[in-house]
């Protein structure tokens, strides 16, 4: 299978690219090396083989999730630019004035 010059101009205007006559001769070029490609990679006999998730031997890494005791609420706000009572103060998002909200 290879792809024609209109082929590519269709699929360049697919994904909205503007390319000139030499890029896509060069597009073109590249995508039926790419086809090629695959095409051998179709051709390999992968019979007996089973289906891998992943090449790699990946562990998961996460800890066990344990519930620990968190921050005093002094300690957790003690470098907040603008504290308001217990919580964070942080500049309101629709309203006009630069007044801080908790």
């Amino acid at each position: 299978m290879s792809l024609t010059i209109d082929e590519v101009k269709k699929v360049a205007k697919l994904a909205r690219l503007d390319l000139a006559p030499a890029d896509l001769t060069k597009m073109a070029e590249q995508l039926n090396r790419i086809l090629e490609y695959v095409d051998q990679l179709t051709q390999v006999n992968t019979d007996g083989i089973e289906p891998l998730a992943h090449p790699l031997p990946v562990q998961n890494v996460f800890r066990d999730d344990v519930p620990v005791p968190s921050l005093p609420v002094d300690e957790a706000l003690k470098n907040a630019p603008t504290r308001i009572g217990d919580y964070f103060g942080v500049p309101a998002v629709f309203d006009a004035s630069d007044e801080m909200t908790a």
